[in-house]
């Protein structure tokens, strides 16, 4: 399985890239320039050390080139394929300083989205086609783009991406508006053109949603049996989103009921990063 997504343009990590370089070297690597010869040249390998979906890789070979602009890389693997223990991901030439320096910021990228996109990956896979599987706005602050990169490498989908991205009445608006109904009302007064969708934690305000003219219910933290008679309430007059407490061991049972679209946190706010190496010896 591969997933179908666009390449993440560079300008969304060029800066993230020098500011994670400058904050990893400070006023230089101490060890290496003590004890590698300025000019020596050397040869890495990064592989992995268990079953993955790669993401990120350009962003790690980023950290290579803003160190090393003349650095030779061979790619084996791409984005959003799916790797196993000991798969060769790339192979790089450079200088061997340059290549030491750029080693550990240039994992810490790679093995955070790779564990993104493997995650993705596990629940695209428990889902079967039954329903879209979307992350959230839970993500590391200033990683968004990335994050949310690597949720499509690994073949699922992204919800908003902002604030500005769509309409979600959760509960906290709801009480401050007064009700379901008044808060779809003011929000169709100020955004006529844009999907609304608003969160019920029961069949009462499944039913109020409904009647107000939402365009997807939020289904949040209900039991299965809730579930179940949501989506049938909803079906014809507006999409269903589960939500809440949904972990890898539970997709196939709320999959089952067929909602559209099952949201997941922790995709990437508790993505496991992945055990992935560089070895680098010297070119001769």
């Amino acid at each position: 399985m591969t997933a179908s997504f666009e390449a993440l343009d560079i300008a969304l990590y060029r800066d993230i890239v020098q500011k994670a370089l400058s904050e990893d070297l400070g006023q230089g690597d101490q060890t290496t320039d003590a004890t590698i010869e300025a000019g020596q040249k050397g040869y890495g390998e990064l592989r992995t050390k268990e079953w993955c979906v790669l993401a990120g890789l350009e962003i790690a070979l980023e950290v290579f080139r803003q160190i090393e602009p003349t650095v030779i890389v061979v790619n084996k693997k791409l984005d959003g394929e799916e790797c196993n223990s000991g798969d060769l991901v790339v192979a790089i030439e450079g200088e061997a300083r340059g290549l030491l320096k750029a080693e550990r910021t240039a994992l810490n990228f790679l093995q955070r989205l790779t564990g993104i996109a493997t995650a993705a990956r596990q629940y695209v896979k428990a889902a079967a086609g039954r329903t879209v599987i979307l992350d959230t706005r839970k993500t590391t602050p200033m990683f968004r783009a990335l994050e949310k990169y690597a949720v499509r490498a690994g073949g699922a989908t992204n919800h908003r991406f902002s604030l500005d991205d769509g309409l979600l009445i959760k509960d906290n608006h709801v009480r401050l508006a007064g009700s379901i109904s008044m808060a779809v009302r003011r929000a169709k007064v100020r955004s006529a053109d844009m999907v609304i969708e608003v969160e019920a934690q029961n069949l009462t305000e499944v039913d109020e949603a409904l009647e107000s003219g939402v365009d997807i219910v939020l289904l949040d933290n209900m039991t299965l049996d809730e579930m179940r008679e949501a989506i049938a309430r909803c079906r014809g007059l507006a999409r269903t989103e589960v939500s809440g407490g949904v972990t890898l061991e539970r997709v196939d049972s709320l999959a089952a009921l067929q909602p559209t679209y099952i949201s997941v946190g922790s995709l990437t706010h508790s993505a496991v990063a992945i055990d992935m190496s560089m070895d680098i010896r010297p070119v001769l």
